[in-house]
């Protein structure tokens, strides 16, 4: 069975001039970007030539494990609270606990820079738990040793901003702790704050504004974003989907302004249902998401523009690759994985019903998740206790099945 391989690293020497030549020309889409030489590194982890994929499994009663990619070693790190859903920055992975949400540290980590980038690997471990009420909206930024994570909990209407320099020590550090009206929102880290939504009294999300990283509101930023709902940090800005289309926040164009925001609406007579949650490969500008049942709809941020493409399935999962074929791999609903050529909205290929008892459990279906890299697609098939790796460049073949140290109830590819 093929394994992936990847280009190793050039020399040191090559790749400090590199690393000099990049920072020089890269702007930063949001201003999180940190401005030192540190390139990613944090004590104690090492540098790698190649990126430290692993798959990081936990079992519905909070067992946590790891499997490398590359080697397929495994090995487990203990134990949470059972969990009801997670999220990923492609470091650190976030579970939805019964006590708030408890974080895990992979241990493996890329930062990127634009023409090339840097990989890590340290020790994994438990963080702890951030106290909450509730399910969570869990927004992350661009970098794992930088920036911010926002953690909202509607029924308390808790807004959290973790500092992510903080948990890359090893440490749970809040920037700031807001109590808002109870609502369905979210926190997304932007800059050195955050951008929050505001709702009116009914508890409807009618704009967002930004906050520092004290959680001050900065005035004049208030924007409209009626039901507000899904962000995603692309290589251009911070995406925040409306009701009417996107918010896009890129970086001021003088040192010291607020960031940017511009209004990307729906192309004039779109009838299908609006996007509410964002996928896509990290570090790119295009994503994708759902359009209700109608298929699925492509955000590009760097043309500020939208296609909707329609499919005959009815989709759960859409992740835009953003390669040069403009690969969009999908769930459907029958459990096949599908392939679209995002540019011309067709379908390239499409695989079996590969995991039709999990999505038929209710137990199981809400823990399936569908995530791609720059060469393979992966989906946890919980009710089969196996991993599937799709190989989407390839007629959607099933390049392995994988088997996580705990059953695979919840999945995250961490080390990108």
């Amino acid at each position: 069975m093929r394994t992936r391989t990847y280009v190793l690293a050039v020399t040191t020497l090559l790749l400090a001039s590199a690393c000099s030549t990049a920072e020089e020309r890269r702007p930063s889409p949001t201003g999180s970007e940190p401005t030192g030489d540190d390139h990613g590194a944090v004590a104690g982890a090492q540098e790698v030539a190649e990126p430290q994929l692993h798959l990081l499994s936990i079992d519905t009663d909070g067992g946590v494990g790891t499997l490398d990619l590359l080697s397929e070693e495994t090995s487990t790190l203990g134990d949470l609270a059972a969990p009801s859903a997670i999220a990923t920055d492609g470091r650190y992975v976030l579970a939805t606990v019964d006590e708030g949400v408890e974080v895990v540290d992979s241990g493996v980590w890329t930062w990127d820079h634009g023409d090339h980038s840097h990989y890590y690997r340290a020790e994994p471990r438990l963080l702890g738990t951030v106290p909450g009420d509730g399910p969570a909206t869990v927004a992350t930024g661009p970098l794992a040793t930088a920036g911010s994570t926002g953690v909202l909990f509607p029924r308390s209407g808790e807004a959290v901003l973790l500092d992510n320099t903080a948990l890359a020590d090893g440490e749970l550090v809040e920037r700031f702790r807001l109590t808002l009206p109870p609502h369905d929102g979210l926190v997304a880290p932007l800059d050195d704050g955050a951008v929050v939504t505001v709702p009116d009294a009914s508890g409807a999300v009618t704009h967002v504004e930004l906050v520092d990283a004290d959680g001050s509101t900065v005035d004049g930023t208030r924007t409209p974003c009626p039901a507000a709902s899904g962000s995603i940090t692309t290589t251009v800005g911070l995406v925040v989907g409306c009701a009417d289309g996107a918010l896009l926040w890129t970086a001021a164009a003088d040192d010291g302004d607020d960031p940017a925001v511009e209004q990307i609406p729906y192309p004039d007579g779109a009838s299908a249902p609006p996007a509410t949650a964002f996928d896509g490969r990290k570090h790119r500008p295009t994503v994708a998401a759902l359009a209700g049942r109608e298929g699925f709809w492509l955000l590009d941020t760097r043309e500020r523009s939208w296609q909707l493409h329609r499919t005959q399935e009815p989709l759960l999962q859409v992740v835009a690759v953003d390669d040069e074929d403009q690969h969009v791999v999908a769930l459907d609903r029958t459990g096949r994985v599908r392939v679209h050529d995002g540019a011309a909205g067709r379908q390239l290929a499409a695989t079996p019903p590969l995991l039709a008892p999990s999505l038929r459990d209710p137990e199981h279906r809400d823990g399936v998740s569908l995530v791609v890299d720059d060469g393979r697609a992966y989906v946890n098939a919980p009710a089969e206790g196996v991993v599937l790796e799709i190989d989407y460049a390839d007629s959607a073949r099933v390049a392995r099945e994988l088997t996580t140290p705990t059953s695979p109830a919840f999945v995250a590819e961490t080390g990108r």
